[in-house]
């Protein structure tokens, strides 16, 4: 069984950064894509970022393209998604989720997170 445990989310101002973490167990975390999507209230799960097994390739959606850095440590099963020049419409709930082959289609992906909340104060 794989599980993801997110964390770094809270409350910040908009400009400010946030950093957040996402540690695997279960299976070796390098067979795994990794992806980060977050919602917002009222809206559809949408996709944030995604990266490959050993750290290639990257993609981004439009929204956060510049301002947000995926990354992963395969040595301690852990990715990252760092967070700058953070704005109010980033406010949503953020997901890890790890897959054999997924991209940025939430359906592609097997196993979640239980997610952590950021919210950005204007």
């Amino acid at each position: 069984q794989v599980q993801l445990v997110e964390s770094g989310g809270g409350l910040v101002q908009a400009g400010g950064s946030l950093r957040l973490s996402c540690v695997v167990s279960g299976r070796t975390f390098s067979s795994y894509v990794m992806g980060w999507f977050r919602q917002a209230p009222g809206k559809e799960r949408e996709f944030v970022a995604v990266i490959g097994f050993y750290g290639r390739p990257t993609i981004y959606a439009n929204s956060v393209k510049g301002r947000f850095t995926i990354s992963r440590d395969n040595a301690l099963n852990s990715g990252y998604l760092q967070m700058n020049s953070l704005k109010p419409e980033d406010t949503a709930v953020y997901y890890c989720a790890a897959s054999e082959g997924g991209r940025t289609q939430d359906y592609e992906y097997d196993y979640w997170g239980q997610g952590t909340q950021v919210t950005v104060s204007s």
